[in-house]
C-alpha cells in the first residue's frame, strides 16, 4: 500500500511511502482483536475491591442470647451476616484480572487492527516533526491542518518526545504513543492513525523481531 507523506501544514511533500502488506494488508482476525483488547482492559483493572467477612468485622464475640427457649432462630454472634453491621457473605476479594496471551496472537491482533485502518483509509503519514517547546496551540493547529480536529486521533512517534506529548496532553481526542507502545486497543479506539514517517521503520522492525 502506497501513501503520500504530508507535512505539518497538511500538504503533500511529493514523497510517498510503501506500507508493508504483511503488516498493513493482511486478512483481519476479529477474534484476535477481541482477545487482545480484552486483555488490555483487564490489565487496567486495579482489582483492589474488598469487603469484610464475619471474621474481620469489629464486634463482640459474646453469644447474644441463649440457644433455646426464645422462640426465634439460633444466633451466636453480632458479626453474623444476618445482622445489621455484620460481615458480608461471599463478598469481593482482591484479585488480578489479567490473563496470558501468546505473542503471536497479540502480533496478529495488532496487524489486523492496522489492516482495518489501512483498508478504511484512516492512516495518515506525517513527515518527521518536533516542537521547540510544549505548545497546545501548535498541536491544535496540526490537527486542524490534517483535518482531524474533531476526531479521535492516535499519533505514533518513533521515540519518546516530551514536547509533543505535553503539547497533546490537554487536547481532547488526541493520544501520543511510540511505535513500540502501540496496542490493539489504541489502534481500534482511534478514528485516524497518524504515523510519523520514521515510526514506520520502527514499527515494521518491531514486528520482524517478534
Amino acid at each position: 500500500m502506497e501513501l503520500a507523506i504530508l507535512n505539518t501544514e497538511g500538504k503533500e511533500t511529493g514523497r510517498k511511502v510503501v506500507l508493508n502488506d504483511s503488516i498493513f494488508g493482511i486478512r483481519p482476525n476479529d477474534h484476535a482483536i477481541y482477545l487482545d483488547t480484552k486483555q488490555f482492559l483487564a490489565n487496567q483493572r486495579q482489582g483492589t475491591h474488598k469487603s469484610k467477612h464475619r471474621g474481620e468485622v469489629a464486634g463482640s464475640t459474646r453469644k447474644i442470647k441463649k440457644q433455646k427457649g426464645t422462640g426465634t432462630a439460633r444466633a451466636g454472634s453480632l458479626k453474623s451476616p444476618l445482622f445489621r453491621g455484620g460481615g458480608r457473605i461471599f463478598g469481593p476479594e482482591p484479585r488480578f484480572y489479567g490473563f496470558k496471551l501468546n505473542k503471536k496472537l497479540k502480533q496478529l491482533a495488532r496487524k489486523s487492527a492496522l489492516s482495518y485502518k489501512a483498508t478504511a483509509n484512516k492512516i495518515i503519514v506525517l513527515e518527521d516533526f518536533s516542537f521547540e517547546a510544549p505548545k497546545t496551540k501548535q498541536m491544535i493547529s496540526l490537527n486542524n491542518n490534517l483535518n482531524i480536529g474533531n476526531k479521535n486521533s492516535l499519533i505514533v512517534l518513533p521515540e519518546q518526545n516530551n514536547n509533543i506529548y505535553l503539547s497533546s496532553r490537554n487536547v481532547q481526542g488526541v493520544e501520543v504513543v511510540t511505535a513500540q507502545e502501540l496496542s490493539t486497543y489504541n489502534i481500534m479506539k482511534a478514528s485516524t492513525l497518524v504515523l510519523v514517517e520514521s515510526a514506520i521503520d520502527v514499527l515494521q522492525a518491531t514486528f520482524e523481531n517478534m
